[in-house]
């Protein structure tokens, strides 16, 4: 089938969370992301050019598949290097009880605003077989394009649940470790293997409300004498960081 001016209309709305919600979709973008993830969620559609359906596609495709031009697929591309392949999922129904994972870590966002940042943990959480990442309403749209792409189709493998953290953590006995700026050298700190590890927003931290949750507060020292230097790390390199020295105490 070829696709149609209501279709690429369509696409592109999902650019906007208010459209994504509505619809109950979302876009994963270009050959790697598509290809990592079109096992793992419920298609829609795919659009696609000619010549990438001859050299990717397969028969499992067919009553699913438009094809595009490359001007049309310009239209709906979300990013300033149009891609040859847009898949449409079905957004996952979210769980009514979120629970935590008892044995191993899990991963709390606490208002995370930039779309790379978010990718960029989920993917770090797919590295070290982190299955559940836990947002505040405030965080940014998991399925926002520049999240998608951002992992690298570990979107597919990592559970994010959006609930009340205050309310999750409360009613788990698993110990909270929050990361700020004045906490515990992590270095020298005693950490457990399974746990609530928070990290806060990018400008302003943790809220005050889950800081009172935190069993502990954690810190990664500066390697810069008096004072010198950046003042903070960006929060994906700290959960980077952060989530490997867990892993690593684990594994000792």
């Amino acid at each position: 089938m070829n696709v149609t001016n209501s279709i690429i209309k369509f696409v592109s709305s999902l650019a906007q969370k208010k459209y994504r919600d509505k619809e109950g979709c979302f876009v994963a973008e270009g050959t790697k992301c598509v290809r990592d993830t079109w096992q793992h969620f419920d298609c829609r559609m795919i659009i696609a050019t000619q010549n990438w359906y001859d050299t990717f596609g397969n028969s499992s495709h067919l009553g699913k598949l438009y094809i595009a031009n490359r001007g049309q697929m310009q239209r709906m591309s979300q990013f300033a290097t149009t891609s040859e392949v847009i898949a449409v999922y079905n957004i996952p129904q979210p769980d009514l009880e979120p629970k935590a994972e008892q044995d191993g870590l899990n991963i709390v966002l606490d208002g995370i605003q930039d779309p790379g940042n978010l990718g960029t943990i989920i993917r770090l959480a797919d590295w070290y077989g982190i299955r559940n990442i836990f947002c505040s309403k405030q965080t940014v749209d998991v399925y926002n394009h520049k999240v998608v792409q951002a992992t690298m189709g570990a979107i597919s493998r990592v559970k994010v649940t959006y609930c009340d953290l205050e309310a999750l953590m409360s009613e788990s006995s698993l110990p909270v470790y929050g990361t700020t700026l004045d906490g515990d050298n992590i270095y020298s700190t005693e950490l457990a293997s399974s746990a609530f590890v928070v990290f806060g927003n990018e400008g302003n931290g943790m809220s005050e409300r889950l800081k009172s949750l935190a069993t502990k507060n954690l810190c990664i020292p500066s390697g810069t004498a008096n004072g010198e230097g950046s003042e903070s790390l960006n929060v994906s390199i700290a959960a980077a960081i952060t989530i490997s020295e867990f892993c690593r105490n684990r594994l000792k």
